[in-house]
């Protein structure tokens, strides 16, 4: 395959967005992926242990967040769309807590299956607005047995009765080959848009999905090449396209942005996109991809071409990374950011 063109693209010349993002309400996105529990713990540090050289952190606060492929669904109602989520919580406390965030969101929790593992908790220790430290508890055995059996007939009713489907891979164990190969043979051909927040390690998981979304790192592991400049960007790009076979691939490059590659239609040639980021300030980037693969998947649900879809997606992160925690951007923000960029 050879890169026939390359462009930076100006923001001006798409507007308006008005009757896509209006769109938005009512398209259908299933996110099939890792569920997981984000804690955070607030407190102040006063003093260092006598036992360790460690702060001990008086803990004044507690919360609970949405993260992983629940995170994505909420990024999805936020934008105005409906979310269903599929994946695997535990049988306590936290799986308790994780379903009642989900049910405040409106989010559909028919695909969720409890399992004998514990649900997936990220714990973080904030200080002064500084982490002092993160503590995972997980489970990261592949599914399999009955609780496969039955999400492998889950997602066949499922797949078919939505717009998009997001495949959240945070490599918690639920998404394997057989998970991604059961949502494309469900899938309606040529016409469910299927993307992928990937991980390093599962690239060969998917083949012909319609896209995926790594940032650098993950896209110079993927594709084997060690992106230094945007030639090597190109070679990425493109290695990741022939190798996987998917339609399109959405590099994202923090301060420098975003790049779409996508096949042209007829031809054996790719052609690439640049998108300048949109961020004003960033204060904190958690969460951003699945506010990136959100957006995108709802977009291309609602109408948007890719490159369209694209935009939408960079203004949304745009939006993220300017607050502090996990966040989610609103249609009329959207809409407001996207006002801006084309004055």
């Amino acid at each position: 395959m050879d890169l026939i063109f390359e462009k930076t693209v100006g923001y001006a010349q798409f507007m308006p967005y008005t009757q896509i993002i209006k769109a938005f309400h009512g398209k259908r996105v299933l996110v099939v992926g890792d569920l997981i529990l984000d804690r955070y713990l607030f407190g102040k540090v006063n003093r260092i242990s006598p036992e360790a050289p460690v702060p001990i952190v008086d803990v004044v606060s507690e919360s609970f967040l949405l993260g992983g492929a629940a995170n994505v669904a909420n990024n999805v109602i936020a934008l105005g769309g409906r979310a269903t989520v599929a994946g695997i919580i535990g049988k306590g406390t936290a799986g308790k807590v994780l379903q009642d965030l989900l049910a405040d969101k409106a989010i559909d929790t028919a695909g969720v299956a409890e399992d004998k593992r514990p649900t997936t908790v990220k714990t973080r220790v904030i200080a002064h607005n500084q982490q002092v430290v993160r503590f995972d508890k997980e489970d990261r055995r592949k599914l399999e047995g009955k609780i496969l059996t039955g999400m492998m007939a889950y997602l066949k009713k499922a797949v078919p009765e939505h717009d998009a489907v997001v495949i959240s891979d945070y490599k918690k164990g639920f998404i394997t080959a057989s998970i991604v190969s059961a949502v494309m043979k469900f899938a309606k051909p040529g016409d469910t848009f299927v993307a992928v927040d990937p991980k390093v390690g599962h690239f060969h998981f998917y083949k012909n999905v319609s896209l995926i979304t790594p940032n650098l790192m993950e896209a110079a592991q993927g594709s084997g090449v060690e992106i230094r400049d945007e030639k090597s960007l190109m070679k990425a790009g493109k290695a990741l396209i022939s190798r996987l076979g998917c339609k399109s691939v959405l590099i994202t490059r923090s301060e420098d942005g975003m790049s779409l590659f996508k096949k042209v239609a007829g031809s054996r040639t790719i052609a690439v996109e640049h998108f300048p980021t949109v961020a004003k300030k960033v204060y904190d980037v958690t969460g951003a991809g699945d506010t990136v693969i959100a957006a995108f998947a709802l977009a291309v649900a609602a109408g948007a071409s890719l490159e369209q879809a694209a935009v939408i997606a960079n203004h949304a992160a745009g939006i993220v990374v300017g607050e502090v925690g996990t966040a989610t951007a609103s249609p009329e923000r959207l809409l407001v950011a996207l006002k801006a960029s084309a004055s």
